[in-house]
């Protein structure tokens, strides 16, 4: 039957495919005698199609692996082995029915056999199969995307790493616009030195040929290349002629798509507000390089342009009440203010786009373009903290006056909260990693948006129908709006594209018509419908972001409709890659890079505190611990708040407020000598603003969680003190693979050999399945979908644990305490205090904690509940006898 495991594949703007196939093998068991990338982009629209033919060279079978990395925009659209002439094909499903079927598998005992990964640019696609003795094997993945215009060119970037030199490898590349392409170029670390020969390159009017045809010693001689072979990047850039401001209108068979892109238009000035975060978590390299890419961008603003500067923590400041012009007397006093911006204190994301957003409304210049720009990388922390108020007023706000771009530094800011407050106010979502070159990609970011030429652009199509997205806020010289649809019968005479917008001050209308000549060669399945079910794909999962309820679930449907019928691997779908008789089949699924929002009230679950009651140790003072938490890259001020549903164990010490260098009262003990001490739990909340809370006594080994469908749990001893979290945690993957970590340092087992790591020291260790990433006293795991962090603390001379689930697994059957879901219930009222759960009455008491899973550590209110209601079970069925 049928199995399979998380498969990376994702969202991102360029065009990206980097191969690898099985590890490597000195004895050269296997061999990959042919390696094949083939891309065609017709309108913009890359398919690509790879092929790996491997050979088993033993006399025995043995499993050959096929592992690609594609790029985040994409979609998997085919997937096929080819075994001794049978071939298998992968089939697309709907993600619920696919998981179903791999967990049903795995019931039985059948073992994974495809990770997923995600990174800045690629997610990886990895399955594997066994073949017969001196037979062979033929992998081919089909992608596809649409290449995004951005500063005036297409790229198309082909990352490849065969991890041996191949006898027969080809990158081929096809274009064919309709429009003459302008010009072509090629660069990469895979075309200079000693590869350069082995690029030939043919431009003729509307067709382009690039050819990579590498001997087997060049695949030796480039710089980051050696005895396994190959090992970098190919980007063809491109851009078309546009013979008119109209741009260029395709059609075939029934379908059109419209790209435009003048260029012959006037720059409109523009006010621009920068939000800067200057809280603690922004601390060192990531406020060098945000001071860095400020300086450059004020450098940058044009004489007629107006600008605002707000940094913010847990309060708002503002460089000057007004907008100014960007004259040299405001610029260079704007820039003295830049570079003594100074990171503190907590999150006030509210109050910063409100004022922000007050800024722009309190100053409108006419013919000009007014956008704000929110650089953060933290969770609102102090302020208003509900994430759906925060959106809800940002709207209200901006009133679709102008346009909200978010950007988010780094992997732990909470990007779906972000992405979907841009999205609901015309803009975008960014996320800037946190690698050297951050303060660039800030930069590549606003040059994106510096030269605004059009504002609210509304495409029109007579004779048109199920058009994708056709009003937009504004146009940015060097991008590019793209519009799809159908055309009814496609009666091509009575079609009629036009565009009004506003240049300055002037209104402008464009108008054109699909020319009365034989159409492009149609077939069956047209690029340019795949084109159309594409973007409007991309556009609905875009728009099932921002709604909810019912009308949430109707575009998920439309989306989910659309992806079976176009094979499109989503995050809807899965493919379920079939092989031959006696092997399990495997599914591959499209991951998320961030994760959804919580709102910030609702804590964690399994989130274990220290509870602010009488049997609580004195409270640590705060500078102590923010002495410690400075080194780490999980500063106070910002939540830690993950994927769905957000579940995860973190300290809760006794402060309330951000902390300031200054003391805190000790709390008053009293006498725990009948009483045993406890560790404070909290239950997230569905819908509620008051997560549930429970007890559990310390000095216990917990079941923290177990995934069957990946082989994987993890187990906890709590230690003896309330003051401390856990001493020792052991993390158990497959039947050979185990993580053992206590106080001292940690130990990893993969099965053959045995590791021991300090926590003073920085680690970056990667097997096929295993990640572990250790800095600052953190120790970040990831296996399969699963991702946990675990932090060391001291306090109060004590050192301790704490596990915080990062992204929750996949699959169905996830059970123990970091487990354990959001809980629904309503609020009875009486004499006494109850909520109902799943029809039944549970007494409650109104109690708080202190959490350490939010940075700011806010004191939380929550519903004191019986432990036995809170799990919906007993206290025995989440403990284990030994870790």
């Amino acid at each position: 039957m049928m199995k399979g495991v998380s498969v990376g594949v994702g969202l991102l703007g360029l065009l990206l495919a980097c191969v690898t196939t099985a590890p490597t093998n000195k004895n050269r068991d296997w061999d990959i005698y042919s390696f094949h990338m083939n891309s065609t982009v017709t309108s913009r629209y890359a398919t690509t199609i790879i092929t790996s033919r491997v050979a088993n060279r033993i006399n025995q079978s043995q499993e050959i692996e096929f592992h690609v990395k594609i790029p985040k925009n994409a979609f998997i659209s085919k997937f096929k082995m080819t075994i001794e002439g049978q071939t298998y094909d992968g089939v697309v499903k709907q993600k619920e029915e696919a998981q179903q079927q791999y967990t049903q598998a795995v019931s039985r005992g059948q073992s994974a056999g495809i990770v997923s990964s995600v990174g800045r640019t690629l997610e990886e696609f990895k399955t594997s199969v066994t073949v017969a003795a001196l037979s062979k094997v033929t992998f081919e993945l089909t992608y596809e995307e649409l290449l995004k215009r951005r500063l005036g060119k297409y790229e198309l970037l082909i990352h490849a790493q065969p991890m041996q030199p191949v006898a027969d490898f080809k990158i081929d590349v096809y274009i064919n616009e309709r429009p003459d392409i302008n010009f072509l170029e090629i660069t990469g670390g895979l075309s200079t030195k000693a590869l350069a020969n082995a690029i030939t390159k043919t431009h003729a009017s509307s067709e382009a040929w690039v050819h990579f045809y590498p001997s087997k010693e060049q695949q030796s001689q480039c710089e980051s290349c050696g005895e396994q072979g190959l090992n970098g990047d190919l980007v063809i850039a491109y851009d078309v002629h546009r013979k008119t401001s109209m741009g260029d209108l395709n059609e075939s068979e029934g379908y059109f798509v419209h790209h435009f892109a003048p260029s012959d238009l006037p720059r409109i000035p523009k006010n621009v507000v920068f939000i800067i975060d200057r809280s603690g978590s922004m601390n060192g390299r990531k406020m060098e390089q945000t001071r860095e890419a400020l300086l450059k961008i004020l450098g940058d603003l044009a004489e007629d342009d107006h600008f605002g500067l707000i940094t913010f923590d847990s309060s708002v400041s503002t460089w000057r009440k007004e907008l100014l012009p960007a004259n040299q007397d405001n610029l260079e006093a704007a820039k003295s203010f830049a570079r003594n911006i100074h990171e503190r204190g907590a999150t006030d994301i509210n109050a910063a786009v409100l004022e922000g957003t007050a800024m722009l409304n309190r100053h409108p210049l006419k013919g000009s373009v007014s956008l704000l720009i929110l650089l953060t990388d933290g969770d609102p922390t102090t302020g208003e903290t509900n994430l759906e108020k925060i959106h809800k007023n940002i709207k209200e706000a901006i009133g679709k006056k102008f346009p909200l771009y978010c950007l988010g530094f780094g992997m732990d800011v909470n990007f779906d909260f972000l992405e979907k407050m841009a999205l609901e106010n015309s803009g975008v979502g960014r996320r800037i990693y946190t690698d050297s070159d951050a303060a660039l990609q800030l930069q590549g970011f606003y040059e994106e948006v510096a030269t605004p030429l059009l504002t609210d652009v509304q495409m029109v199509y007579l004779g048109g129908a199920n058009l994708t997205q056709t009003n937009f806020s504004q146009y940015y010289n060097g991008s590019e709006i793209v519009v799809a649809g159908q055309i009814p019968d496609n009666n091509i005479e009575m079609f009629t594209a036009e565009v009004i917008a506003i240049s300055k001050s002037n209104r402008v209308m464009y108008s054109d018509t699909l020319p009365m000549k034989e159409p492009i060669e149609a077939r069956s399945d047209s690029h340019i419908q795949r084109l159309w079910a594409y973007l409007t794909v991309k556009q609905l999962l875009d728009k099932e972001v921002q709604l909810s309820g019912k009308a949430k679930e109707k575009v998920k449907k439309e989306a989910l409709d659309l992806c079976l019928k176009y094979g499109f691997v989503t995050p809807f779908t899965s493919m379920v890659v079939t092989k031959p008789q006696g092997e399990d089949s495997q599914v591959a699924h499209k991951p998320k890079e961030g994760e959804k929002p919580i709102r910030s009230s609702q804590v964690l679950s399994g989130s274990a505190f220290l509870n602010r009651q009488a049997h609580g140790p004195p409270p640590m003072p705060a500078q102590d611990f923010y002495g410690l938490m400075k080194h780490t890259d999980y500063d106070v001020g910002h939540a830690i708040q993950e994927s769905f549903p957000a579940m995860g164990i973190s300290a809760l010490l006794d402060f309330s407020e951000p902390p300031r260098i200054r003391p805190i009262e000790p709390a008053m003990r009293t006498p725990t000598t009948t009483v045993s001490p406890l560790r404070r739990f909290l239950l997230p909340a569905e819908g509620q603003a008051l997560p549930l809370c429970y007890d559990i006594p310390v000095a216990l080994s917990l079941r923290l969680l177990i995934d069957p469908n990946n082989e994987l749990s993890m187990n906890g001893q709590l230690g003896q003190s309330a003051s401390a979290g856990y001493q020792n945690i052991v993390i158990h993957y497959r039947s050979d693979q185990h993580i053992e970590l206590d106080t001292t340092g940690i130990t990893f087992n993969d099965g053959q050999n045995t590791t021991y790591f300090s926590w003073s020291l920085k680690i970056n260790r990667e097997t096929d399945s295993v990640s572990l990433i250790l800095r600052d006293k953190e120790m970040d795991v990831t296996i399969a979908s699963t991702r946990v962090v675990i932090m060391l603390y001291r306090r109060n001379g004590i050192k301790f644990l704490w596990p915080v689930l990062r992204q929750r697994p996949t699959g169905d059957n996830i059970i123990g305490i970091m487990a354990r879901p959001p809980v629904a219930y309503e609020e009875v009222q009486g004499i006494a205090m109850k909520l109902k759960i799943q029809d039944k009455e549970v007494d409650v008491s109104r109690d708080s904690a202190v959490d350490l899973s939010v940075r700011s550590t806010p004191t939380v209110a929550c519903w004191l509940m019986p432990l036995q209601s809170a799990l919906q079970g007993e206290l025995a069925d989440f403990t284990v006898t030994q870790l």
